[in-house]
C-alpha cells in the first residue's frame, strides 16, 4: 500500500520546497543550461521546454539525473557538500540503498519542518494533472504535480487547507484526493492502473522524470502505481525483480511488461504497462511521448523478458 511514513526520519526532517526537485548523480552533474531546474523557486516547464533534444538525451548518457521528488516529499540528508545536499528518498525503493533513493539535490530547493507538526491525520494528494496552490487570498503561489502530497489542516467547501514547507496554503477541492495517512492511498486494480496513465499519452519523455511535467518509463509505472495505492520500485531492473511473475501468454492489463537489450537476454533497459489487447501504455524514449501501441511487430515484441503484477483485485 502506497502511504507516507515517518519512522526513519528525526523530528526536525528535511522535505522538497520546491514544485519538482531533481536529484542530480553528483552536485557537479547540473549544468548551466539546467539552471531552471536548480534555483529556487523553480521553473521545471521553462526547463524542459529549454533543453534542446541533446540536451534532454545527456542527462540520460552522461549520467546526470537520478530521479525526482514532489513539493513537500520528505527525504533524508546524509551529507551536505557547499551548494548540494546528499539525500535519501524512502518513498522511492532502490537496491542502491536499503532506505531509498540515493542522489545530490540543491540544499536552496529542501526545508526543514518538524515532524510532529508535520504529519496530519489526513494527506491531500493532487488528481489533476496540474493544481495550483494558493494562499489566504486566492492568489496562484505554485504549480504543483500530479501525486504532489500535502498533510491536511481543514478541508473546506472549495479550498483544502494544506501545510506546507512555506506555512499553510490551499488547493482546490476538486484537485484533490484525501485520504487517511496512516492508511495510505486506496488501492486499485489492473485497469484503475492504466487508465492513471491515459491521461499523460503525448507528454514528453523527460530521463528521471517523476512528475506530470515529464515521466521517464519507470517513472510512468511508478507514478501509475502510487496513485492507486502502490510503492513500487523506482528503476526498471528493480521493479522487475520485485511483484509477482506473470507468465507472457497470462498478461493483464496494469501488469508491467520489461524489455532487454540483445532480443530479450540482455540487460533490462525498459518498463511499459500492460493496456491490453496486445498493447502497451509507455513513456519510450527522449524525443517522443506517451503513447498507446501495438508489441506486434515492432523491436519490443523482440525484446520482451518479464512481467510482473503488483496490483492486487
Amino acid at each position: 500500500m502506497f502511504k507516507q511514513t515517518f519512522e526513519l526520519f528525526p523530528d526536525e526532517m528535511w522535505v522538497a520546497a520546491v514544485q519538482v526537485a531533481t536529484v542530480w548523480t553528483k552536485p557537479e552533474s547540473a549544468r548551466e543550461i539546467d539552471r531552471h531546474g536548480t534555483t529556487y523557486p523553480t521553473n521545471i516547464e521553462g526547463w524542459i521546454e529549454s533543453l534542446s533534444y541533446e540536451d534532454s538525451l545527456a542527462l540520460c548518457d552522461e549520467n546526470r539525473v537520478q530521479s525526482q521528488i514532489l513539493y513537500g516529499e520528505p527525504v533524508l540528508v546524509t551529507e551536505i557538500k557547499d551548494d548540494f545536499a546528499h539525500v535519501i528518498v524512502p518513498s522511492q525503493p532502490s537496491k542502491k540503498d536499503e532506505r531509498g533513493y540515493p542522489g545530490w539535490v540543491p540544499l536552496k530547493q529542501l526545508a526543514k519542518v518538524d515532524k510532529q507538526k508535520w504529519v496530519k491525520s489526513k494527506t491531500a494528494a493532487i488528481q489533476a494533472d496540474k493544481a495550483w496552490l494558493e494562499n489566504e487570498a486566492s492568489e496562484k503561489v505554485q504549480k504543483l504535480s500530479y501525486l504532489t502530497m500535502l498533510p491536511v489542516e481543514a478541508v473546506g467547501e472549495e479550498r483544502v487547507e494544506v501545510n506546507t514547507p512555506h506555512g499553510n496554503r490551499y488547493l482546490p477541492r476538486k484537485d484533490v484526493h484525501i485520504f487517511s495517512t496512516e492508511e495510505g492511498i486506496e488501492q486499485g486494480n489492473g485497469e484503475d492502473i492504466v487508465q492513471a496513465g491515459i491521461p499523460y499519452i503525448s507528454l514528453p519523455y523527460f530521463w528521471g522524470g517523476m512528475s506530470a511535467f515529464g515521466y521517464d518509463c519507470s517513472g510512468l509505472a511508478y507514478a501509475t502505481h502510487k496513485a492507486n495505492g502502490y510503492r513500487i520500485p523506482r528503476d526498471a531492473g528493480d521493479q522487475a525483480n520485485a511483484g509477482e511473475a506473470v507468465a507472457l501468454d497470462a498478461l493483464q492489463p496494469g501488469d508491467l511488461l520489461f524489455f532487454a537489450y540483445e532480443e530479450g537476454k540482455g540487460r533490462i533497459h525498459h518498463v511499459g504497462i500492460y493496456y491490453g489487447d496486445g498493447k502497451m501504455l509507455h513513456s519510450p524514449q527522449t524525443g517522443k511521448g506517451i503513447e498507446v501501441i501495438s508489441l506486434a511487430g515492432t523491436k519490443y515484441e523482440k525484446e520482451l523478458c518479464a512481467a510482473r503484477r503488483y496490483w492486487r483485485d
